[in-house]
């Protein structure tokens, strides 16, 4: 991964939440396969470590990434950003996307009775006018 790539990859999972935090247990089977599962669907991620001892920190963060497949754009205190793209065929093409069914026509809709359609938008309790010269204070 090249300078540029990571300082890209590091920009965009600035403003991203944890999705997987590591609990007491460590690195487990179910925290592999939970963070296999979000790197699939996201393909950038953080993931939150917890402990205070550094070498193990870093010791986890090396396991995890090597598992997985996943580069390792970050690691600051105990947060760790991992990236893995989609495969090719599992990209989502956007072009194949189809159109919304259109909608049937709605007799219901038609057949609103004329008293509601002189109705103002905005009626309601909140469009009632309120007295007072709203200075806040009583008088």
């Amino acid at each position: 991964m090249t300078r540029d790539e990571r300082l890209r990859l590091r920009a965009r999972a600035h403003h991203l939440n944890p999705v997987v935090l590591l609990g007491a247990a460590g690195l487990t089977d179910a925290v592999l396969k939970e963070t296999d599962r979000a790197l699939a669907a996201h393909e950038l991620i953080k993931v939150r470590i917890p402990g205070d001892d550094r070498d193990e920190r870093e010791s986890i963060c090396a396991q995890l990434a090597n598992r997985l497949g996943a580069a390792r754009v970050q690691l600051i205190g105990k947060l760790l950003v991992l990236y893995r793209p989609r495969p090719k065929e599992e990209a989502p093409a956007k072009a194949a996307v189809s159109s919304p069914a259109p909608r049937a026509a709605d007799p219901v809709a038609r057949a609103r009775p004329a008293a509601a359609k002189g109705r103002r938008v905005g009626s309601g309790p909140r469009a009632v006018a309120r007295r007072g010269s709203g200075s806040g204070r009583a008088r």
